[in-house]
């Protein structure tokens, strides 16, 4: 698989997928233990043929400087040994692999708050996270995946130090031969300064569409035009494709209002919103030239445990909406 990869490289050839094809993927969420044959079979059912695979990184404080990383702490699929196990079986598989290395701030505070108090710290910071994401630059190297993701909704430390991102692009570039790109929180996008230095516009698709507790794919496509223009100028501006790096919608009532939310509010169960707003951002984006396509959040590796017909967050397994992505993943 390793040397397929690095021939496309050579050839310039897009690893995009096969021509006027699309990246579905999932987001293949890191377990206590190795993944295996059946974890990926759920996959090929739905006709991904992309996973991200998510080594984390954890952060004490939102001021804490200090990134800890592939220890024996973490769940095993969080690590360097583990997101190998996962990219070599999924690899094996024909399923093409984008590494995005995240961070996680205790208490699950959000990344984009993520700032120093000195500039001693922030330099700090910036050594942790080069180390970081260089180690996992090297494992994208030495696997051969398709796409490395370079960070994930950090739009403080992307806005206060501008010079480092560029660096660190340059580092990952002269380690890893293959498409790079960042992911970016749905309203911080616009502002992300080094785009042209990336070979695609990584957006985690939480836009508000509807304040309708049920609301119809109609209403829905309606609320993406606004967003949908606003991500074309961009992309015509830059000129390069987008990628959703992130996309998704919990299985609950007002599913579209604040798509982001992770809370563990006990909103009424809404398995039909959520496959309604699958469907509609299919429509609305898969058949777009300019756009690459994107990665399910979440997906676990244990199918048959995931998800379910009383479950309210994101997951599309065993619910409506799964059949939603095996039906345009197929068609696309």
């Amino acid at each position: 698989m390793r040397s397929v990869v690095l021939f496309c490289w050579v050839l310039g050839v897009s690893c995009m997928g096969t021509p006027g094809g699309k990246i579905n993927g999932v987001s293949f969420v890191g377990s206590r233990e190795p993944a295996h044959q059946q974890h990926v079979d759920a996959l090929r059912q739905v006709h991904a043929g992309h996973a991200a695979v998510m080594p984390f990184g954890f952060i004490r404080e939102k001021d804490s400087p200090e990134i800890i990383f592939d220890t024996d702490r973490q769940w095993y699929g969080e690590t360097c040994e583990g997101a190998r196990q996962y990219i070599e079986l999924l690899q094996g598989n024909g399923i093409k692999v984008m590494l995005k290395p995240q961070l996680w701030i205790w208490r699950g505070l959000f990344t984009g708050d993520l700032e120093m108090p000195s500039e001693a710290q922030w330099q700090e910071l910036e050594s942790e996270y080069a180390d970081f994401i260089l180690t996992y630059a090297e494992l994208a190297r030495e696997t051969g995946v398709s796409l490395f993701c370079i960070g994930t909704e950090l739009e403080t430390f992307v806005r206060a130090r501008p010079a480092f991102w560029g660096q660190l692009i340059r580092e990952v570039r002269a380690r890893y031969g293959g498409k790079i790109t960042y992911a970016a929180n749905w309203d911080e996008y616009g502002k992300v300064p080094f785009w042209d230095q990336l070979d695609l516009i990584g957006i985690d698709a939480y836009f508000p569409l509807s304040e309708s507790r049920h609301p119809t794919v109609a209403e829905l496509r309606d609320g993406w035009q606004r967003w949908k223009q606003e991500i074309r100028t961009l992309q015509q501006q830059v000129g390069k494709p987008v990628l959703f790096t992130e996309y998704g919608y919990r299985s609950m009532d007002y599913t579209a209002k604040k798509p982001w939310l992770v809370d563990r509010n006990q909103e009424q169960v809404n398995l039909g919103a959520q496959a309604n707003a699958k469907e509609a951002i299919f429509e609305e984006f898969w058949n777009e030239e300019w756009f690459a396509g994107g990665f399910v959040w979440k997906w676990f590796i244990d199918h048959p445990k995931a998800g379910g017909a009383g479950d309210n967050r994101f997951t599309p397994q065993n619910k409506p909406a799964q059949e939603v992505i095996r039906q345009y993943y197929q068609r696309y």
